[in-house]
Protein backbone atom coordinates (compact mmCIF):
# COMPACT_ATOMS: atom_id res chain seq x y z
CA UNK A 1 0.00 0.00 0.00
CA UNK A 2 3.26 2.41 0.90
CA UNK A 3 3.98 1.77 -3.15
CA UNK A 4 0.77 2.54 -4.34
CA UNK A 5 0.59 5.52 -2.33
CA UNK A 6 3.83 7.10 -3.57
CA UNK A 7 3.32 5.97 -6.92
CA UNK A 8 -0.25 7.40 -7.38
CA UNK A 9 1.20 10.33 -5.75
CA UNK A 10 4.36 10.59 -8.10
CA UNK A 11 2.07 10.23 -10.84
CA UNK A 12 -1.17 12.37 -9.87
CA UNK A 13 0.81 15.28 -8.15
CA UNK A 14 -0.09 16.51 -4.78
CA UNK A 15 -1.64 20.13 -3.76
CA UNK A 16 -3.22 21.70 -1.51
CA UNK A 17 -5.10 23.91 -3.30
CA UNK A 18 -7.99 23.10 -5.86
CA UNK A 19 -6.30 22.77 -9.19
CA UNK A 20 -8.12 22.11 -12.69
CA UNK A 21 -6.63 20.01 -15.82
CA UNK A 22 -8.34 19.93 -19.12
CA UNK A 23 -11.34 22.38 -16.62
CA UNK A 24 -11.82 19.95 -14.42
CA UNK A 25 -11.54 20.37 -10.48
CA UNK A 26 -8.78 18.55 -8.91
CA UNK A 27 -7.49 18.58 -4.71
CA UNK A 28 -4.82 16.86 -3.18
CA UNK A 29 -3.65 13.38 -4.88
CA UNK A 30 -5.50 13.75 -7.98
CA UNK A 31 -9.01 13.54 -6.36
CA UNK A 32 -11.38 14.79 -9.07
CA UNK A 33 -13.89 17.15 -7.26
CA UNK A 34 -15.69 18.56 -9.88
CA UNK A 35 -20.00 18.71 -9.84
CA UNK A 36 -19.66 17.11 -12.80
CA UNK A 37 -18.76 13.68 -12.51
CA UNK A 38 -16.52 14.09 -9.76
CA UNK A 39 -16.14 12.11 -6.53
CA UNK A 40 -16.73 15.12 -4.53
CA UNK A 41 -15.77 14.58 -0.83
CA UNK A 42 -17.70 12.26 1.76
CA UNK A 43 -19.49 13.15 4.89
CA UNK A 44 -16.42 12.03 6.85
CA UNK A 45 -14.32 13.61 4.43
CA UNK A 46 -15.95 16.94 4.87
CA UNK A 47 -16.24 16.34 8.73
CA UNK A 48 -12.01 15.42 9.35
CA UNK A 49 -10.93 18.85 7.49
CA UNK A 50 -14.29 20.38 9.97
CA UNK A 51 -11.89 18.92 13.19
CA UNK A 52 -8.83 19.57 11.49
CA UNK A 53 -9.62 23.35 10.86
CA UNK A 54 -11.08 23.57 14.03
CA UNK A 55 -8.29 22.41 16.33
CA UNK A 56 -6.10 24.68 13.33
CA UNK A 57 -8.29 27.95 14.67
CA UNK A 58 -8.13 27.34 18.17
CA UNK A 59 -4.32 26.73 18.15
CA UNK A 60 -3.71 29.64 16.63
CA UNK A 61 -6.54 31.66 18.47
CA UNK A 62 -4.51 30.32 21.79
CA UNK A 63 -1.22 31.92 20.23
CA UNK A 64 -2.32 35.27 19.02
CA UNK A 65 -4.53 36.15 22.30
CA UNK A 66 -3.37 35.20 25.67
CA UNK A 67 -6.54 35.43 27.02
CA UNK A 68 -8.84 33.24 24.42
CA UNK A 69 -8.53 29.99 27.27
CA UNK A 70 -10.18 32.40 29.74
CA UNK A 71 -13.55 32.98 28.02
CA UNK A 72 -16.49 30.68 28.24
CA UNK A 73 -16.56 28.71 25.57
CA UNK A 74 -19.29 30.47 23.87
CA UNK A 75 -17.31 33.07 23.23
CA UNK A 76 -14.18 30.95 22.25
CA UNK A 77 -16.59 28.90 19.46
CA UNK A 78 -17.95 32.19 18.25
CA UNK A 79 -14.35 33.46 17.61
CA UNK A 80 -13.20 30.09 15.82
CA UNK A 81 -16.48 30.70 13.60
CA UNK A 82 -15.42 34.26 13.01
CA UNK A 83 -12.00 32.84 12.25
CA UNK A 84 -13.67 30.56 9.50
CA UNK A 85 -15.53 33.89 7.61
CA UNK A 86 -11.79 35.81 7.89
CA UNK A 87 -8.99 34.25 8.92
CA UNK A 88 -6.79 34.87 11.95
CA UNK A 89 -4.81 37.78 10.27
CA UNK A 90 -7.84 39.84 9.33
CA UNK A 91 -9.47 39.22 12.62
CA UNK A 92 -6.40 40.66 14.17
CA UNK A 93 -7.21 43.63 12.53
CA UNK A 94 -10.60 44.13 14.61
CA UNK A 95 -8.02 45.78 17.28
CA UNK A 96 -11.19 47.64 19.12
CA UNK A 97 -13.70 44.58 19.36
CA UNK A 98 -10.86 42.17 20.44
CA UNK A 99 -9.66 44.97 23.37
CA UNK A 100 -13.36 45.20 24.45
CA UNK A 101 -13.17 41.01 24.86
CA UNK A 102 -10.39 40.78 26.05
CA UNK A 103 -11.41 43.25 28.74
CA UNK A 104 -14.72 41.55 29.41
CA UNK A 105 -16.76 44.34 27.89
CA UNK A 106 -18.80 42.01 25.71
CA UNK A 107 -20.80 44.66 24.40
CA UNK A 108 -18.86 47.07 23.05
CA UNK A 109 -17.14 43.83 21.22
CA UNK A 110 -20.17 43.08 19.65
CA UNK A 111 -20.81 46.13 19.12
CA UNK A 112 -17.50 46.85 17.27
CA UNK A 113 -17.43 43.33 15.17
CA UNK A 114 -21.52 44.62 14.26
CA UNK A 115 -19.99 48.04 12.66
CA UNK A 116 -17.81 46.69 9.92
CA UNK A 117 -17.96 45.82 7.00
CA UNK A 118 -17.13 42.18 7.57
CA UNK A 119 -20.43 42.32 9.25
CA UNK A 120 -22.22 43.65 5.84
CA UNK A 121 -20.35 40.89 3.98
CA UNK A 122 -21.82 38.10 5.73
CA UNK A 123 -25.43 39.09 7.26
CA UNK A 124 -27.85 37.60 9.82
CA UNK A 125 -23.91 35.32 10.60
CA UNK A 126 -22.36 37.94 11.98
CA UNK A 127 -25.71 39.07 14.56
CA UNK A 128 -25.23 35.26 15.45
CA UNK A 129 -21.86 35.95 16.41
CA UNK A 130 -22.15 39.03 18.25
CA UNK A 131 -25.22 37.95 20.10
CA UNK A 132 -23.07 34.83 21.19
CA UNK A 133 -20.00 37.12 21.95
CA UNK A 134 -22.17 39.79 24.28
CA UNK A 135 -24.67 37.13 25.58
CA UNK A 136 -22.26 34.24 26.28
CA UNK A 137 -24.90 32.10 25.57
CA UNK A 138 -25.72 30.02 22.06
CA UNK A 139 -28.57 30.92 20.00
CA UNK A 140 -32.09 29.51 20.01
CA UNK A 141 -31.96 25.48 18.38
CA UNK A 142 -28.76 24.96 18.77
CA UNK A 143 -28.91 23.80 22.44
CA UNK A 144 -29.81 20.17 21.47
CA UNK A 145 -26.28 20.25 20.26
CA UNK A 146 -24.26 21.05 23.54
CA UNK A 147 -25.24 18.24 25.25
CA UNK A 148 -22.72 16.00 22.60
Amino acid sequence: MNRLKHMLTHHEGKSKYAYEINGITHLGIGRNVDRNGGLGLSDDECMYLLENDILLFTKELAQAFAWFGGLDEVRQEALIMICFTMGISRLKKFVKALGHLEQGNFEESAREFLDSRWSTQIGERAIVLASMIETGKYPDGYEVFIKE
